[in-house]
């Protein structure tokens, strides 16, 4: 087990003396910190900028649907009262004009069955 603790070491010792020989270049942390934390900052306004967009945005959609319904109520009365004005106000006069009345009870004719033609 010695020697394969000795034969570890002597690669390790290798593989170090190759990794010093590169240089590596040396890392600002400050800036580092200073990048994430001005990139993280950025990140969390534009969150609430998108999150103030799409409220405006329900927002909207609600109240056009208000609106809508409004509309729709308004042109359902103005349709009844073209009718209203056109056909069946026409039809009002011609009946007023005739002088006809409502109806308040309604008497039916017993016609017997032996009156009734056979074919």
């Amino acid at each position: 087990m010695t020697t394969a603790v000795l034969g570890y070491l002597k690669v390790q010792k290798s593989i170090q003396s190759k990794v010093r020989s590169i240089n590596l270049p040396v890392i600002n942390w400050k800036s580092v910190c200073f990048v994430g934390f001005f990139v993280s900052l950025s990140l969390l306004v534009f969150y609430v900028w998108q999150i103030n967009n799409l409220t405006r945005g329900s927002f909207l959609v609600n109240s056009y649907e208000t609106q809508i319904s409004k509309l729709s109520a308004e042109n359902k009365n103005l349709q009844v009262s073209f009718a209203e004005n056109s056909f069946l106000g026409q039809a009002m006069e011609k009946i007023q004009a005739l002088n006809f009345q409502k109806t308040t009870s309604v008497k039916y004719i017993q016609i017997p069955d032996s009156s009734v033609a056979i074919k």
